[in-house]
């Protein structure tokens, strides 16, 4: 016997759900409409798996997965939802969910998943996998792009430096700097240096996270 806690805006699915599951032996323990409150009823109830809606009010259900996993550690926690993208899929499993469902999957699927979470598995639908297998592989194609070294410079530019000052920081030159960043235009068909660090963090080579507030020198 599983105990459920379920969260979700929309009563009608909680209530197909509660019957399902309850039809099946297990026990709901109750029932949460916004991230808020499946937080407070997480921390009340300690159930054995939260099936996770994202698209909740107050508190969304990336949010609410984030701060049940912080406050009460022992739930485990499955995104049931709409939202059937590797974006939504990855934040959730960042956020500390264990399985990541659309609301098309059977009831038999949703139970069984349920049932491997408990157990401590990770579990994503075959689609969303491979989904997030290609992402990741289009991911280290994009890294492929550029060397080493024209990564740190432009990294370091993104990080608010001049082009003087990242050849100081990498300990190469101004001019071989420059030469490096050309071959960049080429790379990544860039008009500018602008242009160049925005398309790199779009592809994900860079991040805009690493800048420091040390003073240049």
């Amino acid at each position: 016997m599983i105990k459920i806690l379920l969260a979700d805006d929309h009563a009608l699915l909680r209530e197909g759900l509660r019957r399902s599951f309850e039809s099946a032996g297990d026990t709901v323990l109750g029932e949460a409409s916004t991230g808020e409150e499946a937080l407070a009823l997480a921390k009340a109830l300690q159930p054995d798996v939260i099936l996770m809606d994202l698209s909740m009010p107050v508190m969304d259900g990336i949010e609410a997965t984030r701060r049940i996993r912080d406050e009460v550690p022992g739930a485990r926690i499955a995104v049931l939802t709409m939202h059937d993208d590797i974006d939504k899929t990855r934040d959730a499993i960042a956020a500390g969910a264990s399985a990541y469902m659309s609301k098309g999957t059977s009831f038999k699927d949703v139970r069984e998943t349920v049932l491997r979470v408990v157990d401590g598995e990770t579990v994503l639908s075959p689609a969303l996998a491979g989904a997030m297998l290609t992402t990741a592989n289009e991911h280290r194609a994009n890294q492929d792009l550029l060397s080493d070294r024209q990564i740190e410079i432009l990294q370091a530019i993104a990080d608010g430096m001049s082009t003087k000052q990242a050849g100081r920081h990498l300990g190469i030159t101004t001019k071989t700097v420059h030469n490096h960043l050309n071959a960049i235009y080429r790379k990544l068909d860039a008009q500018s240096l602008t242009h160049a660090v925005l398309s790199a963090v779009r592809l994900g080579i860079i991040n805009l996270d690493n800048a420091d507030d040390e003073d240049d020198e």
